[in-house]
């Protein structure tokens, strides 16, 4: 039971907390009154607000409804004067561009380009719009006649910048590629850059706009023209430079260039030139003689110009090849890519044709020379074939694309001078069979006839020609092997056809050798001959090709030299026959001799004496050319003579079979041997 002391407090807790609820309860209610009497107040603000907004949106709507209009009407009359506008400027174009039109577009090609891009529009719009309108005619006179004016500048264009290349510039461009350090190739500038960016928009106006090729003629023609000046002019400073200086020269490359420039020589094939040297060096040795004639025109009397006009032709085959490269890369820019190649095969017609027929004049005189036996004229075709076979891979590429009639010339040309090479090589070799035996052209002296050193000289040409000869000679076979002929293959023709002319002009110098009455003069031509054929062929390695097919072509040639020698030193016989032991009795000492033995003694010393005198007289004028040679013939006849003759001299020296023994006795032993030393030698 809770004491009445703490229930008198509980309740006093109780009721204070009960006051405080009510009143927290009657501020809640007060609250709420006023809530209740804000939110009345705001719904009677919207409402009037609600209904001012609907009374502002029925006034503003139609405003903005007749201001979108007044706007789109705005903007109609706008566009409707703007196109009213750009329709008038077109009936001012042709009054506008006149004058431009008429003054034409040299020196301002933008603003002319311009103006006719202007008139081009108009006339599409004319056309479209009003195409019987009389402006339209305007206009399209207006647009031709500008067109034409833009023709005309193409040509002047390409007519006053379009130069020939120097030849100085075309040699430093050939002898650039055979440079051995590389070069930065400077392209050649055909037209200025300022020049042909204008030439390079008007050609795309003219494609684009004006529907017209005519300017392609035009640019082919004009660059057609340049080329083929350009090549004539390289032949020409051959020419006048050959008639100078003998030799054409070429500075060096301009981008190496600085104020003084720098010669140097162009390269030449020489070959013959080359083989002439050769001829002198053996001639310096003694072996040189060609004093005998021969139906064969003498190859070292050529004439230099055959050098200068083979060099200008090789040279203007190259600088071809160069300059048309060079302006198919300028064609690349000025001309449309459906149209270049035909364009190009324009181009280079006239140079191409003008080259080729060049090529066929060769191919005509080689042929006239082989008429005449004027074998040193056919030499000329060996240079240029090489030349040409050389070059036919660039000459392909620069003609690709081109037409098959086209590509087919340097083919053509090339089968050509194969065929009078062939045919060359073939009448050489028979020609050295079948030269004539004509005593009054025989040399007097026996030494080296024409037709060997002909021969010998014609053979040398073509060590730096095997290729291209042995290609000649497997060009007329007819084998299946033939088709496809390997460098041995051809080697090996070459070496058979050399062995061929060596073995005809064995036979001929036969032949030629028997028009000498005298045995040992025969043997001394045949001696000199096969001696320089020898050292010939060892010195200019002649004797490798040879030895390809005829292993013992050397041993052979010694053999037979060696076996002439034999049968000169057999004239000598009819001499030391009067003094040899065994035509000689054999005499007591101290008995006394007989006038039958006395006279017989006389005789074998006057027989001596005679035959001596007799042979050292004709043999004095005879040759032997080669030092070494005659110095070995000398020697070893000397040495016979002089030891048959000392041992007849000691035997009848102190024999008493005369009184006069000066006229019996006339030489001692070391006088014939002088005598013997002053043979073949016609300046003694």
């Amino acid at each position: 039971m809770i004491p009445p002391q703490e229930a008198s407090v509980r309740r006093r807790e109780i009721e204070d907390k009960l006051k405080q609820e009510e009143e927290t309860l009657s501020f809640i209610r007060d609250s709420l009154e006023k809530s209740d009497q804000l939110t009345k107040n705001m719904v009677s603000i919207l409402s009037s607000f609600e209904s001012r907004l609907m009374k502002l949106e029925n006034s503003i709507i139609p405003v903005h409804k007749q201001t979108e209009n007044l706007q789109r009407l705005q903007e109609n009359v706008e566009k409707t004067l703007s196109c009213l506008d750009h329709v008038i400027s077109y009936y001012h174009v042709a009054a506008d561009t006149e004058k431009i039109i008429r003054e034409g577009p040299t020196g301002r090609l933008e603003e002319y380009l311009g103006s006719m891009a202007k008139i081009q529009k108009a006339v599409e719009y004319f056309q479209d719009n009003n195409p019987d309108s009389p402006e339209l005619n305007k206009v399209k006179l207006l647009f031709e006649r500008g067109k034409e004016s833009l023709e005309s500048e193409f040509r002047s264009l390409m007519t006053r910048h379009s130069k020939v290349v120097s030849p100085i510039l075309i040699l430093d461009l050939i002898s650039s590629e055979e440079e051995l350090e590389v070069q930065e190739e400077a392209p050649l500038e055909h037209l200025p850059e300022s020049v042909l960016q204008d030439v390079i928009r008007i050609s795309r106006w003219l494609v684009e706009y004006g529907r017209n090729q005519d300017f392609m003629n035009v640019y082919y023609q004009i660059r057609s023209s340049q080329l083929d000046r350009s090549i004539k002019g390289l032949r020409e400073h051959f020419r006048k430079s050959s008639s100078s200086s003998g030799v054409p020269y070429s500075p060096a490359i301009p981008n190496k260039r600085k104020d003084t420039p720098t010669k140097k020589p162009v390269k030449r094939p020489g070959t013959i030139r080359k083989a002439q040297n050769l001829l002198k060096q053996y001639s310096q040795h003694g072996l040189d003689g060609k004093k005998g004639g021969s139906n064969l025109i003498p190859l070292e009397g050529r004439d230099d110009m055959l050098d200068v006009e083979t060099d200008a032709y090789i040279h203007c085959i190259s600088a071809f090849v160069k300059l048309a490269q060079s302006e198919y890369q300028l064609l690349m820019d000025v001309i449309p890519e459906h149209h270049q190649k035909k364009t190009f095969d324009s181009l280079i017609q006239d140079a191409l044709d003008g080259l080729m027929l060049e090529g066929e004049n060769i191919v005509s005189a080689a042929r006239k020379a082989i008429i005449r036996h004027d074998f040193s004229a056919v030499l000329t075709v060996f240079p240029i074939l090489r030349h040409l076979k050389q070059t036919k891979p660039e000459f392909d590429q620069v003609l690709q694309g081109t037409a098959a009639s086209t590509k087919n010339k340097l083919p053509s040309l090339i089968t050509s001078m194969e065929t009078v090479g062939a045919k060359a090589l073939e009448d050489f070799a028979d020609n050295i069979k079948n030269d004539p035996d004509k005593e009054y052209n025989m040399p007097k002296d026996g030494t080296v006839h024409e037709l060997t050193s002909n021969a010998i000289l014609f053979l040398q040409q073509l060590l730096d020609f095997q290729e291209t000869a042995g290609a000649m000679l497997a060009s007329q076979e007819t084998s299946s092997s033939a088709t496809s002929y390997s460098s041995e293959f051809s080697k090996r023709l070459l070496s058979t056809y050399i062995c061929k002319v060596l073995g005809n002009l064995q036979l001929n110098l036969l032949s030629k050798s028997k028009v000498y009455e005298d045995p040992a003069l025969s043997a001394i031509f045949l001696h000199n001959n096969y001696n320089y054929i020898l050292k010939a062929l060892e010195k200019s390695e002649l004797i490798q090709l040879v030895a390809v097919t005829q292993k013992t072509a050397e041993r052979s040639y010694r053999e037979h030299i060696e076996q002439q020698i034999q049968t000169y030193q057999r004239s000598w016989l009819k001499v030391t026959d009067y003094i040899t032991e065994k035509n000689i009795p054999v005499f007591q000492p101290g008995v006394k001799l007989r006038d039958k033995e006395r006279q017989m003694i006389k005789e074998r010393f006057k027989g001596f004496n005679d035959g001596l005198e007799e042979l050292c007289k004709i043999q004095k004028a005879w040759a032997i050319p080669d030092t070494e040679q005659r110095d070995k013939i000398r020697q070893a006849q000397k040495n016979i003579v002089q030891e048959t003759y000392g041992a007849f001299l000691h035997r009848y020296s102190n024999v008493p079979f005369t009184k006069n023994t000066e006229k019996y006795i006339k030489y001692r032993v070391e006088q014939v041997g002088d005598m013997i030393d002053r043979l073949f030698d016609t300046s003694a």
